[in-house]
């Protein structure tokens, strides 16, 4: 898989056995040399030189003002690596050369190394979940952070929570030499992409991307098989990539869900996705699974 494809490629110790230690934590959290991301609503604080690659802007613990630290890793020399959410009203527009830019135009732009966009997805994500998680969901208690922010605990009822990831199928369709895709509304202008759909309770992921490309195009699905998986943190998803053989032809777009959804010949999708279609038609990016899932049919 390319390295281009975004929110892969974190490098962290997530230290899962260390972090229910509440005397570690502590010990971690004081330390000098941790390093501390802020996001700044959904936006990381950013370091970016003139001179040189951007960086997220690490701050120290005195300078890291906002919510409860959450425990990301270890990195590579030992170093403590917590996030925060801060209030936009502190962001640091003092900083020379800090901005505050969202995850999806960096991952666009591909102004961070992978290291670094695996760090701040699985940033965004725990954030997120505190931001909304902050009662108990079985008593209405206000809970607490725990295990470094990877459990919130009830002291009501003693109930435990767990951050929550939302599966998604997305998958591209083939039938001989063709491909199916389709545009959503809120689509930028040419662009042709994958379809996708949460997975629902008692469902398998192969049923799912069945039901879902029925469901928006119309279309039959027989064989399906997995090609690649794409953490997603908009706000907690991951984005399970499989490709599918078509049994049917006839399209029936549901407007609500499409603005449309037509077959493609390879070729014309090799024109896409090398940018010279006659129409100015696209695929999306390398940063997004849907792109690596059309490259992959067709260059079959």
């Amino acid at each position: 898989m390319s390295s281009a494809l975004g929110f892969i490629g974190g490098t962290l110790d997530r230290a899962a056995l260390k972090r229910t230690d509440k005397g570690w934590l502590k010990d971690r959290l004081e330390r000098p040399d941790s390093q501390f991301v802020r996001f700044f609503a959904d936006r990381p604080a950013i370091r970016v030189d003139d001179e040189g690659p951007a960086s997220i802007a690490f701050a120290g613990k005195s300078a890291a003002n906002g919510s409860e630290p959450v425990f990301i890793g270890i990195d590579d020399t030992d170093r403590a690596v917590f996030a925060v959410q801060s209030s936009e009203d502190d962001a640091p527009a003092d900083e020379t050369g800090c901005e505050l830019m969202d995850l999806r135009s960096l991952a666009v732009q591909g102004l961070l190394p992978p290291q670094d966009m695996g760090l701040l997805a699985q940033a965004r994500t725990l954030l997120h979940w505190h931001s909304r998680h902050q009662f108990c969901a079985n008593c209405g208690a206000r809970t607490e952070i725990a295990d470094g922010g990877y459990r919130r605990s009830c002291p009501a009822c003693e109930a435990s929570h767990f951050p929550r990831t939302d599966p998604v199928a997305i998958m591209v369709v083939t039938k001989a030499d063709q491909c199916l895709l389709g545009r959503g509304h809120h689509f930028a202008e040419g662009m042709y992409s994958a379809l996708a759909g949460f997975v629902e309770p008692g469902e398998s992921l192969e049923e799912a991307a069945r039901r879902e490309i029925l469901e928006e195009s119309g279309i039959h699905v027989g064989k399906v098989t997995y090609h690649s998986s794409q953490p997603w943190p908009f706000p907690a998803n991951l984005m399970i990539g499989v490709l599918g053989e078509a049994t049917s032809e006839t399209l029936e777009i549901d407007p609500e869900e499409l603005e449309d959804c037509r077959w493609f010949g390879l070729d014309e999708v090799r024109s896409m996705l090398s940018g010279d279609h006659p129409d100015g038609l696209k695929t999306p990016p390398p940063m997004a699974i849907a792109h690596h899932l059309i490259k992959a049919v067709a260059e079959v």
